[in-house]
């Protein structure tokens, strides 16, 4: 049940037009961010996400799109 709470709000801060991308590795998550974003999906992030517990923003960030799979392509 958490998780799909978690993909909802990882979900609405990219319709927002969110930039922050995650990275995994070694099973952590580190968050990139190469592009501004527009002020309503940086308000977004910093109100309903940033303030979350570490695991429940860490499984939002889970969500994000990978760096990881940019390197690839």
């Amino acid at each position: 049940m958490e998780k799909t709470e978690t993909r909802k709000l990882a979900e609405e801060y990219m319709l927002l037009g969110g930039t922050r991308q995650v990275m995994i590795d070694d099973n952590k998550t580190f968050i990139r961010q190469y592009e501004n974003e527009p002020d309503e999906a940086e308000r977004f992030w910093q109100e309903r996400i940033a303030s979350l517990e570490q695991a429940r923003r860490e499984d939002v960030e889970f969500f994000l799109p990978s760096v990881n799979s940019d390197e690839a392509n």
